[in-house]
């Protein structure tokens, strides 16, 4: 639901501060309803606070090669962004935008009138519990959940048109990922062996070049969608039908690719939660609902693909892990 609250044109002279905003929601009184508990939980680009059955999510003024949420008006376009795109596979958990507002006794409100200063995409909260990587760390997922996210995955990707119809673009993206990557990982930083980051790379390059036309195939195939740029178990809520959350708003390039690519994607971050047979089943419902016959060499360079890219941003992770020492990322508050 959108709200209704006029946003007028800041005169504001000194903005609060991302700390004075946190504050301000991890409060009852900043909320049009009740709430008898709260619990702050920080990513590297927003705050998300669970407020009874809603939760909110605060992007950081945070800039990066990648995304650029520095001013309000970024954050407010991002946060519309995010509200459109996650309802193509969330309709009923995303509500919408909402203003944060400085009231007239100067307190940081959401529904009231007042001098906007900021932005939250305002959800309904999911439980925990059914959330997929739960389930596959307890070794729960079966055979009829991959049955479930397939019915529901199928659909949203033959509602895609074609984004790239140019295979040697589609070819180019493909090697700069595997670059940027290997630049990435090469750090000395990350203390990684180069026989074994050069073997991977290596083995990547060559496949591309060496199999181009089953690239090119799925370009002429229509099959480089905008999909959802983020597939991970953790953003899978296992409701009737299920739904899936944390779309890529940011960056649109960063969501074209290969339906087979974000499958791939998904498989991976399965497997690595120590399900390898449930993310096979998964990709094998999937690809036979949509109709697709994906070749195996090239399903298998997607993973490994993709692989490189988790092993990349986990180590980004953990390069940055010093903004969180001292502190926890989920808060109760």
């Amino acid at each position: 639901m959108e709200s209704a609250v006029p946003d007028r044109a800041s005169s504001i002279a000194t903005p609060p501060a991302l700390e004075a905003k946190r504050a301000a929601l991890c409060r009852a009184g900043t909320y049009p309803h009740g709430a008898d508990r709260f619990e702050a939980i920080e990513t590297h680009m927003s705050w998300v606070f669970l407020v009874g059955e809603y939760a909110y999510k605060l992007k950081k003024p945070v800039r990066y090669d990648f995304l650029d949420f520095s001013t309000p008006a970024l954050r407010e376009r991002n946060c519309r962004e995010e509200v459109r795109l996650n309802r193509r596979l969330a309709p009923d958990v995303y509500l919408g935008v909402v203003p944060l507002v400085l009231d007239g006794a100067g307190d940081l409100r959401i529904g009231v009138p007042g001098e906007t200063v900021d932005w939250l995409v305002q959800m309904r909260r999911l439980p925990r519990g059914k959330m997929l990587d739960r389930a596959i760390i307890a070794h729960e997922a079966t055979a009829a959940d991959a049955a479930r996210i397939a019915a529901i995955l199928a659909p949203f990707y033959r509602s895609l048109p074609p984004a790239l119809s140019d295979p040697k673009e589609y070819r180019r993206r493909l090697v700069l990922d595997v670059l940027d990557s290997a630049r990435h990982l090469e750090s000395p930083q990350y203390g990684l062996p180069t026989s074994a980051l050069l073997s991977a790379v290596t083995r990547t390059f060559a496949f591309a070049a060496h199999h181009s036309d089953l690239i090119d195939a799925r370009v002429a195939a229509g099959r480089i969608v905008e999909g959802h740029g983020d597939l991970r178990p953790e953003h899978f809520c296992m409701l009737e039908p299920p739904v899936v959350i944390d779309c890529l708003e940011f960056n649109p390039a960063l969501r074209v690719t290969d339906v087979a690519a974000e499958l791939a994607s998904l498989a991976v971050e399965c497997e690595h939660l120590g399900a390898p047979d449930f993310a096979a089943d998964l990709m094998e419902r999937t690809f036979a609902a949509l109709g697709d016959e994906v070749p195996s060499p090239l399903l298998h360079y997607y993973i490994a693909q993709r692989a490189l890219l988790r092993f990349k941003l986990l180590q980004d992770l953990l390069g940055s892990r010093i903004l969180f020492l001292g502190r926890s990322v989920r808060k109760p508050v």
